[in-house]
């Protein structure tokens, strides 16, 4: 009779503790998006990368627009000189003044200066593709810190429901303890399960913590706090017909920002081909110089460089190599990437309908195992099964509601595999 009062404490101790409460704040899979687009620190380096390729393009521009500087200078000389009879010496003071302006423009340096302006514009492009590869990313990584809180979540109430169906079973066993009906092994054994199932609420709570943290990270948020997401366990973006993976690459973030910079590294083979060209500038420039301030005196200049290095080591020979050497390795980099992203394509698909599949087997194992865990339970409490033959039924059930819940949320990292193998991006609502 103690064992079952100690035990009726126990239970009663673990259901004060099974409770769970969470925040106030109930985020949607849409909200989440909407606060990762904006302050994602990782999104936000990629906007900055995508200024900066503006700023080096309007610096390699800047060279086919007139040069003009504005100058003013103030001098003083003077010169001593000695008599030669008299030995007298005598000096002498002189003043400039002058200021002016002075303009240049490049009229022709074998189109270097265009080529530079085209590939920069390249690297934009290349910038722009970046920031949607790693919004791609981002993504993937808030999606699966979403599912980890749904999952979390759930896995509390399935805690608990493993916890309820191991309390019953420790008061259905301490009865037939204390009528003789049960041996002590049996008891045991339910009082173990028990605490095993008080471990899995505490730790289905840490886990709660822990996908919190993570999706507070992905969103970009500053300041922690306890939250809840709203959202099914169910797939959305199932793709049950194999698409054409041909076409979905054609969109693929990672391979287009190849492109780009495959296309950047071209340009940047014609610019170095230009330097074997001669470079022509016209130059202009109005001044006013005088002994005096203000100058009154007027000078006018007008002409025409060129200018072409004869010979400089085989400088010129060695860049243009160099540029032809980096457009390969871009060409390179833009097939593997493609392949890969083929082979991705192609896995990520096929591990989703696995998924899928898996979700719906899953479900009628569960749906079979409760009805034979209601049976057992009947066969057990008249005595028709044994207590060893119960309980390997109970673990299956517990085993079954597990692997359940563990099928959905895999289910929807693979669809999160899946959309990322896409390159969608933030802007994917699903």
């Amino acid at each position: 009779m103690k064992r079952f009062i100690l035990s009726s404490i126990i239970i009663s101790y673990f259901i004060c503790l099974s409770g769970v409460s969470f925040a106030e704040e109930t985020l949607t899979w849409s909200g989440c998006l909407a606060e990762a687009k904006k302050n994602n620190p990782d999104l936000i380096s990629k906007v900055e990368t995508v200024n900066q390729q503006k700023a080096a393009r309007a610096v390699s521009a800047s060279g086919l627009y007139p040069q003009v500087d504005a100058s003013l200078n103030a001098s003083t000389l003077t010169a001593t000189s000695r008599n030669a009879s008299t030995g007298v010496k005598t000096s002498a003071t002189t003043d400039d003044y002058s200021y002016g302006v002075s303009g240049s423009q490049l009229l022709f340096d074998g189109l270097k200066t265009v080529n530079n302006v085209k590939s920069a514009s390249e690297n934009i492009k290349a910038a722009q593709e970046g920031y949607r590869f790693t919004s791609s990313e981002v993504r993937y990584n808030l999606r699966t810190a979403f599912v980890n809180l749904l999952k979390s979540q759930q896995m509390i109430q399935v805690a608990e429901e493993i916890a309820k169906i191991r309390r019953d079973n420790l008061i259905l066993i301490s009865l037939r303890y204390q009528s003789g009906l049960e041996h002590r092994g049996a008891l045991l054994t339910a009082e173990a399960d028990v605490a095993q199932a008080k471990f899995g609420v505490s730790q289905a709570k840490r886990d709660v913590v822990v996908a919190q943290r993570q999706l507070t990270k992905e969103m970009g948020r500053l300041a922690f706090t306890p939250m809840v997401v709203n959202g099914e366990l169910s797939v959305s973006d199932a793709a049950l017909g194999k698409p054409d993976f041909e076409a979905l690459i054609k969109n693929n973030p990672a391979l287009l920002q190849a492109a780009a910079k495959k296309n950047a590294a071209s340009f940047s083979v014609r610019s170095a081909y230009a330097e074997f060209f001669p470079q022509l500038t016209g130059q202009l420039g109005a001044d006013r110089l005088s002994s005096r301030w203000p100058p009154r005196n007027n000078s006018w200049s007008a002409g025409l460089g060129v200018s072409m290095p004869l010979f400089e080591g085989g400088l010129r020979f060695a860049q243009v190599a160099q540029a032809k050497a980096a457009l390969r390795q871009a060409e390179a980099d833009e097939r593997s990437i493609r392949d890969n992203a083929l082979v991705s394509l192609e896995e990520t698909w096929a591990s989703l309908q696995d998924a899928i599949e898996t979700v719906a087997v899953q479900r009628k194992s569960l749906e079979a195992t409760v009805e034979r865990a209601k049976i057992a339970e009947a066969q057990y409490s008249t005595g028709f099964i044994t207590f060893d033959s119960w309980t390997i039924i109970q673990d299956n059930l517990v085993s079954a509601k597990q692997a359940y819940l563990n099928a959905q949320a895999n289910a929807l990292f693979s669809e999160a595999s899946w959309i990322q193998a896409k390159g969608e991006t933030l802007e994917y609502a699903q």
